[in-house]
């Protein structure tokens, strides 16, 4: 069966730099926007759901492959970890952590819309999510599964995941398979998609933009941003060298060149999407910049050679986060052939009896003895506290942060202290955290979720 497409983005070859001004110049009427411009674009829509039975099952395979933490050596890693689906897709550090603690290389970029972007990872080694998907499994600083028959055998002790290979993979003797991973994974992220307000705008719906988004739009179109970041995705259809006009401060990454070895494509990197930029900080492939405006202001003076004022820069900001479309919880939810608009959680292709170690920290309405938050704590945490491993439980702390129900307003504020409680190293402190986690989360959702055993 063939990935669904999306519909391929708009491609569109780079043109030579600008030469440098000083700053945009002054437009007699800031909100009118030519049609023509807007060609370049396309409203993007969400799927519909799967109709085929044997794609929801590859669906309903890669959403929970994409939460298991079995896939990686340790047992603590999974897609997730630096694509977080609650958090729009990406972790917000500048590079991610993985096995042992490694440090990456490179930002996670958003899995948010990936699967219409015309190459993979920042260097575009990958064709497609299928493909890439595979990758961070194998790869030694990411989850560092040693091997392809080790992500197999690993699977295949799992009765009820050998089940949703073959449901997923019908008519194939041997179904489980790391290239299938990758396909039931890459099946799942085609439905990660985000359309939003600017959508509607593109339909002809112009009180869908507030002035001042009109006017960052208009300042965005007319100073050339447009050149790289077009097409239905806003980016992801082409590679553009970084620092055009003034080099970029960090040269020892130097993109596609280092795949190729090819001059011509050195500092060369894959256009970002700009869907939901508002969400994905920080930024660029070294993840150097905190704040949208100064991305926004060092791509006027790197890319275009010009300096942006303030006002601009608060401008094309604006428009920028009207590209922030709702994430689609009831799609990354979604189990059992049925929808629910609970906070997104990962299953296992059919329902247990237990929580495995590896469940994922998303509370819904799940049937599963344990809360997800605690299975994930009791796999992630406990054993930190029980060998006094502080990095650990800082990690842990940090990342748990931003996984409590939003509607838990303290959840965070106690899990950030309980960070700081570590990175102090006060293990008591800690330990007062977690239990006021527990204490807060259990409570919550036995009142939340009424039907569902809590222990």
């Amino acid at each position: 069966m063939e990935p669904r497409d999306l519909t391929a983005a708009a491609k569109s070859a780079p043109t030579s730099a600008p030469s440098p001004v000083s700053t945009v110049r002054a437009f007699d009427d800031q909100t009118r926007i030519n049609p023509r411009l807007l060609r370049r674009f396309q409203p993007l829509e969400a799927l519909a759901p799967e109709a085929d039975p044997v794609l929801s099952a590859r669906v309903d395979l890669g959403r929970a492959l994409f939460y298991e933490t079995k896939l990686s050596k340790q047992g603590d890693l999974s897609c997730n970890s630096c694509h977080e689906l609650a958090s729009y897709g990406v972790d917000h550090r500048r590079t991610s952590i993985g096995h042992a603690h490694q440090q990456g290389r490179r930002n996670a970029p958003t899995v948010y819309n990936a699967s219409g972007f015309f190459a993979q990872f920042w260097d575009g080694r990958a064709p497609n999510v299928e493909v890439q998907a595979k990758a961070p499994i194998t790869n030694p600083i990411e989850m560092a599964m040693t091997s392809p028959a080790l992500v197999v055998a690993t699977l295949k002790a799992d009765a009820t995941y050998a089940a949703a290979f073959r449901a997923a993979f019908p008519g194939q003797a041997d179904a489980v398979s790391l290239d299938n991973v990758g396909n039931a994974i890459g099946a799942f992220e085609r439905g990660l998609i985000t359309p939003g307000r600017w959508d509607d705008f593109l339909r002809g719906n112009e009180s869908a933009l507030t002035d001042q988004e009109k006017q960052g739009l208009k300042l965005f179109l007319d100073s050339g941003c447009m050149v790289c970041h077009t097409g239905r995705f806003l980016g992801g259809s082409m590679f553009e060298r970084v620092g055009v006009v003034e080099p970029w401060p960090n040269q020892a990454d130097h993109g596609r060149g280092e795949v190729t070895r090819v001059a011509a494509d050195d500092m060369m990197f894959k256009v970002p999407s700009l869907r939901n930029v508002e969400k994905t900080a920080p930024y660029f492939h070294d993840g150097s910049v905190e704040t949208l405006e100064t991305a926004v202001q060092m791509m006027g003076r790197h890319q275009l050679g010009i300096d942006l004022a303030d006002d601009e820069v608060s401008a094309i900001s604006a428009w920028l986060k009207a590209l922030t479309g709702p994430l689609p919880t009831a799609y990354i939810a979604r189990r059992g052939g049925t929808a629910t608009t609970a906070t997104p959680e990962p299953q296992r292709p059919a329902p247990s009896a237990t929580t495995s170690a590896g469940e994922s920290p998303r509370c819904g309405t799940s049937p599963l003895p344990d809360c997800p938050l605690q299975a994930f704590m009791k796999a992630n945490a406990r054993e930190a506290l029980n060998t006094s491993r502080l990095d650990r439980l800082e990690e842990v702390l940090r990342r748990t942060a931003s996984l409590g129900p939003t509607e838990y307003k303290d959840w965070g504020d106690i899990a950030r202290a309980g960070a700081e409680a570590a990175a102090d190293g006060k293990l008591e402190a800690v330990r007062a955290t977690c239990k006021s986690c527990h204490d807060l989360y259990r409570a919550a959702y036995r009142r939340d979720h009424r039907g569902d055993p809590v222990r």
